[in-house]
């Protein structure tokens, strides 16, 4: 029997986790109990583990494919490498997972009761980001946001024990807002994976070619397509800020980041005049800390 790969000082996993500091949304604040940051984390790493091997960003040297059990001749076939971490996701449930982040997560899972369907659902929007490049209609990328974005805020609301029906509808409202704002916010880099979330129906509406995705910087027609996606993401931020008000205590400040992060994101595209395409508009923290006021308040 082969033993699991062990975890290395400063391996794939902690360049993995450093880069929670790049999200929208703060993902284990500071002012969390310790419990819920480490199982937070643990998720985080899974999820951005997931989404790099689906966009071919892993470390150079093939150390995840290796510790994923992936032969060297295979480490560069995304859906070889989607099925290995498959498995090995299975693994934390029924077994010792190899790779050393779905080991942190096996403590989180037992210890919250986590079933495996949210973690399966990302894999799946990976693997389905292998086969599917374009969307045509909003509803095909809504689709897609419950696979690739929904069962995040799921997972927050199992590690926090706080999941009802009504919460979950508007969680996945904030999840989905967040995936569309990221699609935005990336337009120029997703074309250059061959990949374009604009749905096609609405290019069509605006007269946007993916030509005119191409280019250093965007026309009017481009500008006023972002408009309208934006303000779709907008409004499902909208329709999720009352979860925030349906916890009390820490929790709520978290959900109140996550929300906050996803309307500095889009006030950030409004302020580049939703000319996305020179690179992704960011929000600066002092736009962070008022949104996460108005958001505290139940203010639209």
């Amino acid at each position: 029997m082969t033993e699991p790969a062990t975890a290395r000082p400063g391996g794939p996993e902690q360049g993995t986790l450093a880069k929670a500091a790049a999200e929208n949304f703060p993902v284990a604040p500071f002012f969390l109990p310790r419990a819920w940051r480490d199982d937070l984390m643990a998720v985080y790493g899974f999820a951005r583990l997931v989404d790099d091997i689906g966009d071919g960003d892993l470390a150079p040297g093939g150390a995840d494919a290796r510790l994923l059990g992936v032969a060297p001749g295979e480490a560069e076939d995304r859906l070889v490498l989607l099925d290995a971490f498959e498995a090995d996701l299975r693994r934390v449930f029924d077994g010792t997972p190899r790779h050393p982040l779905l080991r942190r997560l096996q403590p989180t899972v037992r210890r919250r009761s986590l079933g495996p369907e949210p973690f399966l659902g990302l894999i799946a929007a990976n693997r389905q980001d292998q086969l599917v490049a374009r969307y045509e209609t909003y509803d095909d990328l809504l689709a897609y946001c419950e696979l690739s974005a929904n069962p995040v805020g799921r997972l927050v609301l199992g590690i926090t024990g706080t999941a009802t029906p009504e919460r979950v509808r508007r969680s996945d409202a904030v999840c989905t807002a967040l995936q569309i704002v990221e699609h935005l916010q990336d337009v120029a880099e997703d074309l250059g994976r061959d990949r374009v979330y604009l749905p096609a129906e609405d290019m069509k509406r605006f007269h946007v070619q993916e030509a005119d995705l191409a280019v250093p910087t965007a026309g009017a027609s481009v500008r006023a397509l972002v408009a309208y996606e934006a303000e779709r993401a907008r409004d499902l931020l909208d329709e999720g800020i009352p979860l925030v008000g349906s916890v009390h205590g820490r929790l709520r400040l978290l959900l109140a980041g996550f929300v906050a992060g996803g309307r500095a994101a889009v006030h950030a595209i409004a302020a580049a005049d939703y000319d996305v395409l020179p690179g992704p508009p960011k929000p600066g923290k002092l736009r962070l800390l008022h949104e996460v006021g108005v958001t505290l308040r139940g203010e639209g």
